[in-house]
C-alpha cells in the first residue's frame, strides 16, 4: 500500500505526471497527520502531573483519534481505485448504442465512488477538527499547539476533499444522490471550518 512507503515516494508518486495518487489522497494524508497529531497530545497528556481528572477523557480522544487516522489512512487507496475505476468507465468502447449504454452507466457508477470516497474523508476529518478542540481545551498545554496543527491539518484535508466532491456531482446524472452529497458537504464545510479557526484561537491564547 501506498501509505507503507516511505513520505519520499509518495511525494515524488503525487508530483509525478500519474493522475494518481492525486488532490483527494493528500486530502487523506493530511486528515491522518491531523488525527494523528491528536493522539501525540493525548498521549502526552495521559499520565502527566496535573491532568489526572482528565485522563479518562483523553485515553477515549486517543481511541477515538487512533480510528479516524486509520480510516483516512486507507481513504488513500480508496481515492487512487475510485479515480482508476472512473478513468476505466471513460476509456469503456462506444462504438454500438448498446456499448454506449454499459459505458454511460458505468461512468456514472464511477463518479458516484469519486464522489462518496471525498465525503467519507472530509466526515472523517470533520471528526478530527471536533477532538481536537477537546484535546485543546484540556490537553497538556506544553504540546497544545500540536492540537491546533491538527486540526488545521484536518481543515485542509475537508476542505481539499470538499473540493473533489464539488466537481463531480455536477456531472452526476442521479438528482437525489447529487443533491444529498452536495447538501452533506456543504453542511461539513460550513461547521467545522468555522470551527477548526475556533481551535486556532484557543490554542493562540494559550501561548
Amino acid at each position: 500500500m501506498i501509505v507503507q512507503q516511505p513520505v519520499t515516494t509518495f511525494l515524488d508518486a503525487l508530483g509525478s505526471g500519474s493522475a494518481t495518487p492525486g488532490g483527494g489522497s493528500a486530502a487523506a494524508i493530511m486528515g491522518a497527520m491531523g488525527a494523528a497529531l491528536v493522539s501525540m497530545m493525548c498521549n502526552l497528556t495521559i499520565g502527566k502531573k496535573g491532568y489526572a481528572e482528565v485522563e479518562g477523557e483523553m485515553q477515549s480522544l486517543l481511541m477515538a483519534a487512533e480510528e479516524l487516522r486509520l480510516q483516512l489512512a486507507d481513504m488513500v487507496a480508496d481515492d487512487i481505485a475510485a479515480f482508476d475505476g472512473l478513468m476505466a468507465a471513460y476509456a469503456l468502447p462506444k462504438d454500438t448504442d448498446e456499448q454506449k449504454t454499459k459505458r454511460s452507466a458505468a461512468i456514472q457508477d464511477g463518479l458516484k465512488a469519486a464522489t462518496d470516497v471525498p465525503l467519507a474523508c472530509a466526515r472523517a476529518s470533520a471528526g478530527v477538527i471536533a477532538l481536537a478542540m477537546r484535546a485543546a481545551q484540556v490537553g497538556n498545554r506544553n504540546v497544545i499547539s500540536d492540537a491546533g496543527v491538527g486540526a488545521l491539518a484536518a481543515q485542509a484535508a475537508l476542505r481539499s476533499a470538499a473540493l473533489n466532491v464539488y466537481i463531480n456531482v455536477p456531472s452526476i446524472k442521479d438528482e437525489a444522490f447529487a443533491s444529498s452529497r452536495r447538501d452533506e458537504i456543504n453542511a461539513l464545510v460550513a461547521s467545522a471550518v468555522p470551527l477548526a479557526e475556533q481551535v486556532y484561537d484557543v490554542v493562540k491564547t494559550q501561548l
